[in-house]
C-alpha cells in the first residue's frame, strides 16, 4: 500500500524563521531606512558609488538584524562576559600594537583585516551590565553599583586614551542607561545633573578667558578643547574650526518651512556642506526637505524608541529588560547627538545620524541593536503563543 506523505513547502519551512518578528519595530526602521536612501541619492549621487554603498550597508545590516533575532536572550546572556573580555582584550591591543590616522590610534590589525574595536563595545559593554544586574537580583546594594562603575570605566577609559570623544560618549552613555534601569537611586543621579549644569554654566560665561590659547584643559587634548570653544563662538575662526558648524546651521536654516525640494539643496551640491553624506548629513536633509521633513524624520525615531521601551517593559527578565532599554536609548543619543552637533547645541564629536549617515561599521553595530530588540521581542512572543 502505497502512503502519499505531502512534503511540506519552502515557506512551511522557512515560516518559524520569521515568526514572532515585532512588526512596529520593522516599520520604525523601513521609514527611517527610506528616508536615509532618499538624501543619500541626493547627497551623495556625485559622491562615487555611496548610495549604492549605503544600500548594500542596509542589506548588510537587514542580515545582522535577522541573525541576531534567532539567538534567544539566554544564549546573549551566555555571550556577554565572553564578549565583553575580547573587547576589552582588543582595546587594550590597540592601546599596544594600534594603528594610528590622523594622529588617533583607534584600528588594530588583527591579520584578515583592520577592525576598530571601541565599536564592538557598543553592544558588549550594556551585555555585560545586564548580565551583572541579573546575577545580582533581588540582593542589589552600593557595592554591586560600584563594581559596575568599574565595568563601564575600563573600556570608556580605553577609549577616550585613543582619543576617540565620540564612541566613548555613545559606550559611556549605554552603560549609564543600564545602570540607571537597575535602580540607580536619584539621590546620586540629581546632585551629578546639578554640577553638570553649574560647569555648563561656568563655561559659558567664562569663554572669553578659558578658551585663550595659552589655557589648557585638564583632561582634554587641545583639538577637543578647540571643539568645545568653537561651539561656544563658531564666529571666531569661520573658515577654520567653526567652518563645519556655521555651514551647519546655514543649511538648516535656509531649508525653512519645507525645505528647498529634493536634489535642489545649494549648500549641499555647492558643496558647502562638509561630510555632507556622513556626520552632516542631517544639514543636506534640513536643507531639502525644511522643517516638515525635520519634524517627519523626528517622529520617526520617536515611534521606533517608544516601541523599543515597550518591548523592554514588556521582557520577561531583568537581563531583557535592561538590555532592550539601554538598546533602545542608544538610538535616542545616537540621534539627539548628531543632530545636536548639526545645529550648532553641541560640539562636534563624530557620531552619526542613524540609517541616515553613510558608514558600514555604525550600520553593523545598529544592526546588531535592532537584532536584540528582535530577539527580545519575540521571544516573549514566541512564549505567550
Amino acid at each position: 500500500m502505497n502512503v502519499a506523505i505531502d512534503k511540506p513547502s519552502l515557506w512551511q519551512r522557512a515560516k518559524p524563521w520569521f515568526t514572532g518578528f515585532d512588526g512596529w519595530l520593522s516599520l520604525a526602521v523601513l521609514l527611517l531606512c527610506a528616508a536615509g536612501l532618499t538624501i543619500m541619492y541626493s547627497a551623495g549621487y556625485d559622491h562615487g558609488t555611496r548610495f549604492v554603498d549605503h544600500a548594500r550597508n542596509m542589506a548588510l545590516a537587514a542580515v545582522v538584524i535577522f541573525v541576531i533575532a534567532q539567538v534567544p536572550p539566554q544564549k546573549l546572556m551566555a555571550a556577554a562576559l565572553p564578549l565583553y573580555v575580547a573587547g576589552v582584550a582588543l582595546l587594550v591591543g590597540v592601546e599596544l600594537f594600534g594603528i594610528t590616522r590622523k594622529g588617533a590610534t583607534r584600528w588594530l590589525n588583527v591579520g584578515v583585516t583592520v577592525i576598530q574595536p571601541s565599536e564592538l563595545l557598543k553592544i558588549a559593554l550594556p551585555l555585560m551590565l545586564a548580565w551583572w544586574f541579573q546575577k545580582r537580583e533581588g540582593q542589589l546594594r552600593v557595592p554591586d553599583f560600584l563594581v559596575a562603575a568599574m565595568i563601564l570605566a575600563v573600556p570608556v577609559g580605553l577609549i577616550l586614551k585613543q582619543p576617540d570623544l565620540g564612541t566613548a560618549l555613545l559606550v559611556a552613555s549605554a552603560g549609564l542607561y543600564v545602570i540607571f534601569f537597575a535602580g540607580l537611586s536619584w539621590k546620586l543621579i540629581i546632585p551629578v545633573l546639578v554640577t553638570g549644569a553649574v560647569a555648563i554654566t561656568a563655561l559659558v560665561l567664562s569663554e572669553d578667558r578659558i578658551c585663550q590659547p595659552e589655557v589648557k584643559w585638564p583632561g582634554l587634548h587641545d583639538y577637543q578643547k578647540g571643539r568645545v570653544c568653537t561651539l561656544l563662538d563658531p564666529t571666531k575662526d569661520p573658515l577654520g574650526k567653526g567652518f563645519h558648524t556655521l555651514q551647519g546651521m546655514i543649511a538648516i536654516g535656509s531649508g525653512g518651512l519645507t525645505g528647498k525640494g529634493f536634489m535642489k539643496g545649494t549648500q549641499t551640491h555647492l558643496e558647502f556642506i562638509p561630510e555632507r553624506t556622513t556626520d552632516f548629513i542631517f544639514a543636506a536633509y534640513s536643507e531639502e526637505f525644511g522643517l516638515a521633513g525635520n519634524l517627519m524624520l523626528i517622529l520617526g525615531f520617536v515611534f521606533l524608541i517608544f516601541r523599543g521601551l515597550m518591548i523592554a517593559a514588556e521582557a520577561p527578565t531583568l537581563f531583557s529588560r535592561l538590555l532592550a532599554g539601554a538598546v533602545t536609548l542608544m538610538f535616542f543619543t545616537y540621534a539627539f547627538v548628531n543632530m545636536g552637533m548639526v545645529s550648532g547645541i553641541l560640539p562636534v564629536v563624530g557620531v552619526p545620524l542613524p540609517f541616515i549617515s553613510y558608514g558600514g561599521t555604525a550600520m553593523v553595530t545598529l544592526g546588531m541593536g535592532l537584532g536584540i530588540l528582535m530577539s527580545i521581542s519575540r521571544s516573549r512572543r514566541l512564549m505567550v503563543s
